[in-house]
């Protein structure tokens, strides 16, 4: 009779722990519309453990936060390692083969398939991601920024390979938030073709069903430095206005729009040939490609007439996405925009779009002409890619985002990096 009891026992705890996990599984996968505290009992299938991680679980992220040298060094060591890089990398067939059981897929990988908080889900972002390669870096920049509140526009250059365009493809199909552009174009460094690429997705995203707050693009090789609601707090405190570098234009940089440029053989050239002065007057600031505006200033690069003509006049200049929004930003009438006047230039370091170490501003500590300290990874194109030691003074920024991360370079800045932001955000529950 003992046995029994005890067996029947067994079976009601075995019963309850299958029920439970069930419930768990429908709270993921199935959100209510609203935001509801009940979604909090769920949280722990969200949190990154050990058992989640690859090779780079061996280093001690807490630690290399906070910059200690000995955990430093470890990762320095272990991101120089052929083997380590090896046993890392996701080949884009993973991905292909992982999305064809989506609500698997998107479970195992730990998406966040609930508004966190009510302020989250009453701010809505929207997001234009411009790739054409590294598709790992990719689904882990899309990880670490997705919400079901949100809407994502993915642009993949024309000319990618096959099974980059494919494994994307199957990834953003496994979201009704995510969308391929409804018209890619073959993108050239430093031509119209990367504007314009941008530009797509700003139509799709402005069309969409989801009335968005605040538009922000992103490259694959680009990650978050902040949590969702932490974004979304320091929007609110832009009160409508923009954030993008827009300053005055350098003389070494002012023969990019004074010369007629054209794509010859997939590369941008000068033909020889001086342009004409850009329409109504406008001053032609300096930039980057990198911006945070509002749904207006969207809506103004669609419609407004002043626009539509710079962005005609700029299709044969010298890396136009360098010069347009933030030329853009100072056109009087243009939503949180700001007076075109020099007392209103804002460069980079103040804007709060992207953290991007140039290597020529950079320095030893306590250097009083750098701007920030070494780059801790390797330059491309004079552009610090991020190791582990950069970290800790990263986190210190005010920037949204930063530029440019490679889990071929340093995984183990991604993987720490992305770990410490999912635990903030769930933290941010309670």
């Amino acid at each position: 009779m003992r046995l029994q009891k005890r067996g029947r026992l067994l079976l009601l705890l075995k019963l309850i722990v299958v029920l439970g996990s069930l419930w768990m599984l429908i709270l993921l996968s199935h959100p209510k519309t609203g935001w509801d505290p009940t979604h909090i009992l769920g949280y722990r299938w969200l949190e990154y453990t050990d058992a989640d991680g690859g090779p780079e679980k061996v280093c001690n992220c807490s630690a290399i936060l906070q910059g200690e040298k000995e955990a430093l060094v470890q990762a320095k060591l272990l991101s120089i390692t052929r083997e380590f890089h090896k046993s890392v990398r996701i080949p884009n067939e993973y991905y292909i083969k992982a999305t064809q059981d989506c609500r698997k897929f998107r479970i195992s990988r730990k998406y966040i398939s609930f508004p966190l908080s009510q302020e989250e889900e009453d701010f809505p972002l929207a997001y234009s991601m411009v790739v054409h390669h590294k598709v790992q870096n990719f689904e882990r920049l899309l990880r670490a920024i997705y919400t079901p509140q949100n809407i994502y526009c993915v642009h993949v250059d024309k000319k990618s390979e096959a099974s980059v365009f494919s494994a994307i493809r199957a990834i953003t199909s496994c979201f009704p938030n995510v969308f391929m552009v409804s018209q890619a174009v073959d993108v050239v460094y430093a031509a119209w073709p990367r504007v314009q690429a941008d530009l797509n997705c700003m139509a799709d995203l402005y069309h969409a069903n989801i009335k968005w707050k605040y538009f922000i693009n992103l490259c694959g090789q680009d990650f978050p430095l902040k949590t969702n609601l932490e974004i979304v707090r320091l929007l609110r405190s832009l009160r409508g206005g923009n954030s993008l570098e827009s300053e005055k234009m350098s003389e070494r940089k002012k023969w990019r729009v004074s010369n007629v440029h054209q794509i010859v053989d997939g590369k941008i050239q000068g033909i020889g040939k001086a342009k004409e002065p850009p329409p109504f007057n406008l001053p032609i600031l300096s930039g980057n490609s990198y911006i945070v505006v509002n749904r207006g200033y969207i809506r103004s690069v669609l419609e407004d007439t002043r626009v539509q003509a710079l962005i005609e006049w700029a299709k044969d200049t010298y890396s136009p996405d360098e010069f347009l929004w933030a030329t853009i930003q100072r056109i009087p009438g243009v939503p949180g925009s700001t007076w075109p006047n020099p007392k209103y230039d804002m460069t980079d370091i103040n804007a709060i779009a992207r953290l991007v170490k140039w290597q020529w501003h950079e320095g030893p500590q306590g250097s009083l002409q750098a701007v920030y300290p070494e780059c801790h990874g390797n330059h491309v194109r004079a552009i610090c890619v991020y190791g582990a030691g950069d970290l800790q003074w990263m986190l210190e920024q005010h920037h949204l985002f930063a530029n440019k991360f490679d889990v071929d370079t340093d995984s183990i800045a991604v993987y720490c990096l992305e770990k410490y932001l999912r635990q903030k955000a769930l933290a941010e529950l309670y």
